[in-house]
């Protein structure tokens, strides 16, 4: 049924990204999918002023450490490594998964959402900005 499944995770969020494994790994079976990860790094001034070098180092480092991180969690889980990949990015994680959605055109968008409140209607707000904008089914796992 699926072929192609988007997984936005944060690497920093390892109980939210244990609970979306199982979904991903299980509906990725049913039907030999591909699946990619994808996390978003933060552009802000603020965080770029948090460090003494400058962005591109800053970036650099970012990116090196979530490849890391990536590779642990593919290396990790009960599928076929050809059928894992990764991205990054740097920006807003809702628009960049919109983004990547609308370019690799998955089947299935699976996200974890926590930090509800009651303006994002029980979503947390990235979860809820994907749900509106995605073009395709989203899973959202909580």
């Amino acid at each position: 049924m699926y072929k192609k499944i988007l997984v936005p995770i944060d690497v920093l969020e390892d109980q939210l990204t244990k609970k979306v494994i199982p979904h991903v790994e299980c509906l990725a079976k049913l039907s030999n999918a591909q699946v990619i990860f994808f996390h978003t790094l933060p552009v802000a001034s603020a965080i770029v002023n948090v460090y003494s070098f400058g962005f591109d180092e800053f970036k650099d480092k970012a990116t090196v450490q979530t490849e890391k991180d990536l590779h642990k969690l593919i290396d990790s889980i009960d599928l076929p490594r050809e059928n894992v990949s990764f991205s990054i990015a740097f920006g807003n994680p809702r628009d960049e998964i919109l983004r990547l959605a609308e370019e690799i055109q998955p089947d299935l968008i699976i996200l974890g959402s926590r930090r509800p409140n009651i303006s994002t209607h029980l979503l947390g707000s990235n979860a809820s900005g994907v749900v509106r904008g995605a073009k395709t089914s989203v899973l959202v796992v909580r």
